[in-house]
């Protein structure tokens, strides 16, 4: 009888969308947009003949996810309108398809309870109760600042070369769209391999990356302590000001760019052909810089990449940088820069005796450290499992010029899409349709994050109230 009720309960008209809770809504509304914007990407408005609606489902896909990885050439292939539309679509995606998601749903479910607005609050990584609206709105507007300016310097400076003033425009605002997203998608098949000199070009792109890689919530308290910092900051007192999280993610960020850099430089200079070999010393650095920068979910490249220009030492050393990934609230992807730096933390408080985790004279909680070990863990698991179908049968399309791929080769692009960052052996075109739906889910994971994605599949499950006896294990 019950079961009956409930049944007819669900069927009713609304009735289901009352029952969707944040992740779930999250990933359903994820696949509408993603359905609606490749249907509109196929049609002759926005494409070339040649873009049929799978080539439009794996770019509307990469564009939404802010990935980057691209079977079709942006440049040739896509009208000006279809430019645009990719362009809004990574908006979409970068700017916080969670945010636009829990921001819909207030209006969807019509209810804003204390539960609710908490549940929100972790869909958006935001701590307190606020309301979705404040929040999405500062969003918006840091985005749209920081993108207006990195256009009207690249635009002044960057693209100089470009004569015809609207397509300097366009060239423009597209990358700086594309960088502070941490999308990667560009409007030449080479990437910015032309403008591996320039370094106007290649210092803003760096600048918008790291900005829309940090998060809204560290510009949003660099920010609000501005002033405080400056009156400080001669006394070596100013980081101090400072949230746990923006100093966590600042000083991690820091780090993974100076040892990424210096780990290219090192392996790529004494690789035999290494694509760094021929440069002058500025352009070494300059190059193992920028790569550093746009391996942690960018995706630009300004030399070649494939096994032939890179070590294996180096690719590596992407994979690593790939899978830590950007910051928590940014347009980036990857476990995150303060998963690691938990990590860490905890690994030195174990080295040193401690049973609490202690990061720059705060104690973590328990239950942050297991969910740094949880997300890390199942990331690695899911990444390996994506790179072990992958190689499951012929993976390749048996086009004239295609061939088999090694474990490194599946594994540095299953790393690539997971951690949305774009970066390509070129292996994604040679791919065939299994292979390439293998990477659109492994986009689509990393873009929502594996904890929200269980969270979606089991539902929220309530503490158990019964304690269980403690016993050692060896380790």
């Amino acid at each position: 009888m019950s079961s009956t009720r409930a049944g007819r309960r669900w069927l009713e008209p609304g009735q289901w969308r009352q029952q969707l809770t944040v992740p779930q809504f999250t990933v359903v509304t994820g696949v509408l947009v993603i359905a609606v914007g490749t249907l509109v990407m196929a049609t002759p408005l926005c494409s070339r003949a040649d873009v049929g609606l799978w080539e439009a489902l794996f770019t509307v896909t990469s564009a939404i996810t802010v990935t980057g990885l691209s079977i079709i050439d942006v440049g040739q292939d896509l009208t000006l309108f279809g430019q645009l539309v990719l362009a809004a679509l990574i908006i979409t995606g970068g700017l916080g398809l969670m945010a636009i998601t829990t921001f819909l749903q207030g209006f969807v479910q019509g209810h804003g309870g204390l539960r609710t607005r908490l549940d929100r609050g972790r869909a958006l990584d935001e701590f307190g109760v606020g309301g979705i609206g404040p929040t999405f709105n500062r969003i918006l507007i840091t985005g749209s600042c920081v993108m207006a300016a990195g256009t009207a310097v690249l635009y002044s400076f960057g693209f100089a070369d470009i004569s015809n003033p609207l397509e300097r425009l366009w060239a423009s605002l597209f990358h700086a769209i594309s960088a502070y997203n941490n999308a990667g998608f560009g409007l030449w098949s080479d990437s910015l391999v032309r403008y591996r000199d320039n370094a106007v070009v290649n210092g803003v792109i760096a600048v918008l990356i790291v900005t829309g890689g940090l998060g809204w919530r560290v510009v949003n308290d660099l920010w609000g302590s501005r002033r405080r910092l400056l009156r400080r900051w001669r006394h070596g007192l100013g980081l101090q000001l400072l949230n746990l999280h923006t100093r966590l993610v600042l000083r991690s960020s820091l780090i993974l760019i100076l040892v990424g850099a210096l780990g290219l430089l090192f392996t790529e200079q004494f690789a035999i052909g290494g694509v760094i070999a021929p440069l002058d010393v500025a352009e070494k650095l300059q190059v193992t810089l920028f790569q550093s920068i746009t391996a942690r979910t960018a995706g630009f490249n300004t030399v070649v990449f494939s096994t032939a220009t890179f070590s294996d030492a180096g690719l590596l050393l992407l994979i690593m940088l790939m899978f830590i990934g950007a910051s928590p609230g940014s347009t980036g992807g990857g476990i995150k820069t303060t998963t690691f730096a938990t990590l860490m933390g905890a690994t030195r408080s174990t080295l040193q005796g401690r049973e609490q985790v202690v990061i720059h004279q705060r104690q973590i909680p328990a239950t942050v450290v297991l969910r740094a070990i949880g997300v890390t863990i199942a990331s690695l698991i899911f990444v390996l499992l994506m790179a072990l179908v992958l190689g499951l049968g012929a993976s390749s399309t048996g086009a004239p010029g295609s061939s088999e791929f090694s474990f490194l080769e599946r594994l540095f692009t299953c790393m690539s899409a997971f951690g949305t960052v774009g970066l390509d052996l070129g292996v994604t075109s040679q791919l065939n349709r299994w292979g390439q739906l293998v990477l659109m889910v492994g986009m689509f994971v990393g873009r929502l994050g594996i904890l929200l994605l269980l969270s979606a599949l089991y539902g929220s499950r309530p503490q158990p109230r019964v304690g269980y006896p403690r016993e050692e294990l060896y380790i």
